[in-house]
């Protein structure tokens, strides 16, 4: 059994997590990225590290703290992780703030100069005062923490300043009193621009602008002098859900959503400089356990504002344009379902433009030969061109049935609010499965005559996710995946009815058995002598039994190679020479979202694409889609965004289990990396169609 172990290693989810997160942070550390874009990639990767510990961290702990006779094994796992993130959190913490700095300092060098409230001139000084009485006055009103216990109360959502506050008493002698708040960055946002001064432009935290106007936000107390310090906390972010059966799924929700809020901390970061007394006052008010992080950190907390910092001219600053590539072929005066039913057609967002996909919905909502639109929805933009359509086709008599996921993380409110919206309209909601989180994201256009239309989609429809996230979008009339994609609706209303999928993949029916079954045919297919091989993209693998089964390929000789971008379970350091697994993670402008599976089958390949990874989660508790691609041209493009990936060694980086994040080789490298590969790939294609249409007109 221990030789076993060894020799198939497994890495907790978790760590692999802190390194996929390291790699956001090379980023951020690259010379060659714009500097606008470095500072983004410093946001994305506190964001990250953010949700990390109120999701991740919090249930660890959760489990690590737990004293019952069963579950002692996890219990004992799950402390010696956190106490791995720990570790890691602070080593990498250190490498955060030098990138910071130096961004900084590169910053400075293009003349845009990030100042704090001790470097303001005389001139620049009046300035900020006059804009905290315009803007800020009011908004803050300080707490002393002598008067309270705790900071229930108080968000993780905030940056607080703790201020240290001096006084003469009485006699002449100094006395201090404490206090904190926190800053209003909802309201006046985190960056305040001052004006431009000899070439150079000027930028401010507003945490500085809050320190040059201490004497004001504390005016009539008689203090003679300041010092503040930021610090930041985050809590456990699970939701307790009432189990009451009497409850309604939105009051649980709900109830949830409060519970969020009040959740225990479990992190505390804080400017290194605050002095003793204070730090102890905070702290005491904070509850911390011993297996809590408290992290020493720098002048400024909250840096996921980065992604927000103000936008300035000049091509050196941020990446070149890469507006959406309109698809000729489905552009222009004829019916877009039409041209769908005639052949398959895809998308590949951001590339390809999601407004063909929204032009799917608005043909469907006003068309007279559309009875019906059904749709899954995980994730949706603030301002939903989706459900505006959805609700248009609800007005104009079609069937519309929306399946919307309550439980979508962090979207849980919105969500909510969404549903209420289409049921008002007359669309028949429904709130997913009992104990499963719906995330396919698959669309049936039900039509009077002809064939019906399905979209299968690899991410979210989401405008937002759309321009930010890589995703494919298979658009068919194929007659056997359509009518399973409407079981797919029926097995969601209906979750024990007895439903058999033949073509789709679908979780937690058969997807895994059906993935372990596609594994086995090349295992076979190799001692058989025929092409044997797997070659996948996607975002996260962590399933225990899949690991295993890619570790039985590979000892077997199947080639495995896999472009993972986040979590992988993995360990390929040190595996034996007739061993061949290669992993790269590709960290770029575009967040990499599409999940696409190749399968060698002995010479015939088999290409899926779809909403599922290779998580317990995915396979086991979740309705995920995945579909098969037989269109030849499709399936082509399939293969060729995985080999992209597997060949882009710009923006790749070995996933190999260590977390050392070295820089990806291949025989065969691109010359830029995939991303831009793929868009002047596409850019020539559509060209050289637009040229071909031209001629036959």
């Amino acid at each position: 059994m221990g030789k076993k172990k060894t020799m198939k290693p497994y890495l907790e989810r978790d760590i692999s997590w802190m390194y996929f997160n390291r790699r956001v942070l090379q980023e951020a550390c690259k010379e060659e990225v714009p500097l606008l874009e470095r500072l983004n990639f410093l946001g994305i990767y506190s964001n990250n590290l953010d949700e990390f510990f109120r999701v991740r961290v919090a249930s660890l702990n959760r489990v690590a703290e737990w004293d019952g006779k069963t579950g002692l094994r996890e219990a004992r796992t799950a402390a010696v992780t956190v106490k791995q993130i720990n570790r890691l959190n602070s080593r990498y913490a250190k490498d955060f703030e030098v990138a910071v700095k130096q961004v900084n300092e590169a910053l400075a060098e293009h003349n845009i100069c990030i100042i704090s409230d001790a470097q303001a001139d005389e001139e620049q000084a009046a300035y900020i005062r006059n804009y905290y009485q315009e803007h800020i006055d009011g908004y803050i009103v300080p707490i002393w923490l002598s008067a309270v216990r705790h900071l229930d109360y108080e968000t993780d959502e905030k940056i607080y300043l703790a201020v240290k506050a001096c006084r003469l008493t009485q006699t002449g002698k100094t006395a201090y009193d404490y206090a904190y708040f926190s800053l209003p960055v909802d309201s006046c946002g985190r960056f305040v621009r001052l004006p431009d001064k000899e070439g150079r432009s000027y930028i401010m935290y507003i945490d500085d602008v809050v320190r040059c106007c201490l004497p004001k936000v504390f005016e009539g107390n008689g203090f003679i002098s300041f010092s503040a310090y930021s610090f930041k906390f985050t809590r456990d972010a699970e939701m307790e859900i009432d189990n009451d059966q009497r409850s309604g799924i939105l009051q649980k929700i709900s109830k949830g959503l409060k519970s969020r809020k009040k959740g225990e901390p479990l992190r505390f970061v804080y400017d290194g400089n605050m002095p003793e007394d204070l730090l102890r006052r905070v702290l005491g008010r904070l509850d911390l356990g011993e297996r809590d992080t408290v992290l020493r950190g720098g002048r400024y907390q909250n840096h996921k504002d980065l992604m927000k910092f103000p936008s300035f001219p000049g091509s050196a600053l941020k990446y070149p344009p890469m507006p959406p590539v309109r698809r000729s072929s489905l552009d222009g005066p004829e019916s877009i379902l039409e041209r769908i039913r005639r052949q398959d057609r895809f998308l590949h967002v951001p590339y390809h433009s999601f407004d063909t996909f929204i032009r799917v919905l608005h043909e469907a909502a006003t068309s007279r030969n559309v009875s019906s639109i059904k749709i899954t929805l995980y994730r949706l933009a603030k301002d939903s061109k989706v459900v505006r359509a959805l609700i248009a086709a609800a007005r104009n008599g079609k069937k519309v049935t929306v399946v919307i996921e309550l439980l979508a993380r962090f979207d849980e409110e919105s969500n909510m609010n969404w549903s209420q919206k289409l049921e008002d309209a007359g669309v028949k909601v429904i709130f997913g499965v009992e104990g499963l989180k719906v995330h396919s994201k698959v669309l049936h256009i039900g039509m009077k005559k002809g064939g019906d239309i399905a979209c299968i989609s690899t991410g979210n429809f989401h405008e937002g996710n759309a321009r930010a996230y890589t995703d494919c979008i298979l658009m068919t009339s194929s007659r056997r995946i359509v009518k399973e994609v409407a079981q797919v609706f029926d097995f969601i209303e209906k979750p024990y009815a007895p439903i058999q999928f033949k073509e789709l993949l679908v979780s937690p029916n058969e997807m895994k058995r059906r993935f372990i079954s596609l594994i086995n045919a090349e295992i076979r297919n190799r001692k058989n002598g025929k092409p044997a091989y797997i070659r996948m993209k996607l975002n996260h693998v962590t399933d225990p039994e899949m690991v295993e089964r890619i570790y039985e390929a590979a000892y077997a000789g199947v080639g495995i190679e896999m472009s993972v971008r986040g979590n992988c379970s993995i360990v390929t350091d040190r595996l034996p020479e007739n061993c061949h697994i290669r992993i790269n993670g590709i960290i770029d402008r575009y967040l990499e979202h599409s999940r696409i599976f190749v399968f060698a089958a002995g010479g015939e390949e088999k290409v899926f694409i779809g909403s599922a990874d290779w998580m317990p989660r995915n396979l086991d508790n979740r309705v995920e889609v995945v579909v098969p691609v037989y269109d030849p041209t499709i399936k082509q493009e399939m293969k060729r965004i995985v080999d992209y990936a597997l060949r882009d060694v710009r923006q790749g980086r070995a996933v190999d289990g260590t977390g050392a994040n070295i820089p990806w080789t291949c025989n065969d490298p691109l010359e830029t990396g995939s991303q831009q590969a793929l868009y002047r790939y596409y850019e020539e294609l559509e060209a050289k169609e637009r040229e071909y249409d031209a001629g036959m007109a």
